[in-house]
């Protein structure tokens, strides 16, 4: 039997992102969009709940791609065990984006898999007789509010948002970018909640008219 799949988006635009390309090292240069998981990082970001699951389903670019030279210092554990003694930091350099806009779109449907819910989680779906259509509603109160689980963030944490929220109406889709991507980062923990790591890929991926719409691949709810 299908599950009921409700749509929710959101709008999200700030100073500076990454949507990291794993094939470029320790010089890492973005994608000229969100992939498939940070999507839906971004809108768990903004309610979290392991008795549902999200999918995203396209992203709309509405700012001209810009990409800009990035230089910071790591002083993070993934140091050399030299550099931490001696309490020296990375140089890091990244290709980054600059001055982004996104919309997002995604489907809500309740977690088939119970097995590894938390007790509240699994109490709260117990007792709700449509989970996908009350988070999409607990997500629309939250946005308009500007509430969130945690502060979405673009790519990297310390690339946060100027705005996030519903749609604006001067934010226009870019219909003059058009692009082909060969292959494209998908997830990183593809079952979701308690997922164990294995990354996944996208191939072949297009960019119409500023729009992306992600592929569905096997295990995914269709309508």
């Amino acid at each position: 039997m299908a599950l009921n799949s409700y749509e929710i988006e959101m709008e999200i635009s700030g100073n500076t992102a990454i949507w990291t390309r794993p094939d470029t090292g320790d010089c890492p240069v973005s994608y000229p969009l969100p992939t498939y998981s940070a999507v839906k990082g971004i809108f768990e970001s903004i309610l979290w709940g392991p008795a549902v699951q999200i999918f995203p389903t396209k992203v709309e670019i509405c700012t001209p791609v810009q990409y800009h030279n990035y230089q910071t210092n790591y002083g993070g554990p993934l140091r050399k065990s030299g550099v931490i003694t001696g309490g020296g930091g990375f140089q890091l350099l990244a290709t980054v984006l600059i001055d982004v806009c996104y919309r997002l779109y995604a489907s809500v449907v309740p977690n088939p898999v119970k097995k590894h819910l938390p007790g509240k989680a699994r109490q709260w779906d117990s007792k709700t007789t449509s989970p996908g259509h009350a988070y999409q509603d607990i997500f629309y109160r939250r946005l308009k509010k500007g509430q969130c689980f945690t502060i979405p963030f673009l790519g990297w944490k310390e690339f946060g948002p100027d705005y996030f929220g519903a749609f604006r109406e001067s934010t226009k889709v870019q219909v003059d970018i058009n692009m082909d991507i060969s292959s494209m980062l998908r997830e990183v923990f593809p079952e979701g909640y308690a997922s164990k790591c294995a990354f996944t890929y996208d191939q072949n991926v297009k960019i119409k008219e500023g729009v992306m719409a992600f592929p569905r691949q096997g295990g995914q709810y269709v309508e």
